[in-house]
């Protein structure tokens, strides 16, 4: 695992092992990930979008707690994957990082607290996600991902595709005028009682 510079976001390789049937791969494992975690990763529900070129989806997040970590495979195509920090205080808060997912050998690991959204590259790109919570729409909220203030540099030459609901959501701003934005000192607190309790 390499942690991306956004504590809480790793990019993960794993190894698809090849002979004259195919090829076989762990996309998803606890053993793999709970070292650098410091916790064992929860897997509630597994997700499966497919996108059309241009297709924007996010910046999507859970109120803390619980939130929802996310673990991300692009399986065909290739996407733009996001990470952002939209947890005010956080030394890194509004930096957003931006990973090409276009082998499944290479996920992306988003810690409850974190935004996340990605863009499709291509036309049927295919996007698996494993959450650590089931989806509760009381608790998701959404940045709008054109946001100029956070200034994802989203590819030229794509005109981006959003929902009627992200296309509506509100910017990171109004989102902390309404004290809707995870706190870094919540966030801290909620993933320390992960690891302790895996310690127990």
């Amino acid at each position: 695992m390499r942690p991306l510079g956004i504590e809480g976001a790793w990019v993960v390789e794993t190894e698809a092992f090849a002979d004259d049937r195919g090829t076989f791969q762990e996309l998803f494992s606890v053993r793999s990930l709970s070292p650098a975690l410091g916790h064992r990763p929860g897997a509630a529900q597994v997700n499966r979008s497919v996108s059309r070129r241009g297709v924007v989806r996010g910046v999507h997040f859970a109120e803390v707690p619980p939130g929802q970590a996310k673990y991300v495979t692009c399986l065909a195509g290739a996407v733009l994957d996001v990470v952002v920090d939209i947890r005010t205080g956080s030394p890194t808060y509004r930096k957003w990082e931006a990973v090409r997912l276009d082998d499944p050998r290479r996920s992306v690991y988003v810690a409850a607290g974190l935004g996340h959204a990605f863009m499709a590259l291509t036309d049927d790109a295919t996007v698996v996600y494993v959450t650590s919570e089931e989806y509760a729409p009381g608790r998701e909220h959404a940045v709008h991902p054109l946001d100029p203030s956070l200034g994802i540099a989203w590819p030229t030459g794509v005109e981006p595709v959003l929902s009627a609901k992200d296309a509506a959501a509100p910017t990171l701003d109004e989102l902390e005028r309404r004290g809707v934005l995870p706190s870094y000192a919540a966030c801290a607190a909620f993933h320390q009682g992960l690891r302790d309790g895996s310690r127990a």
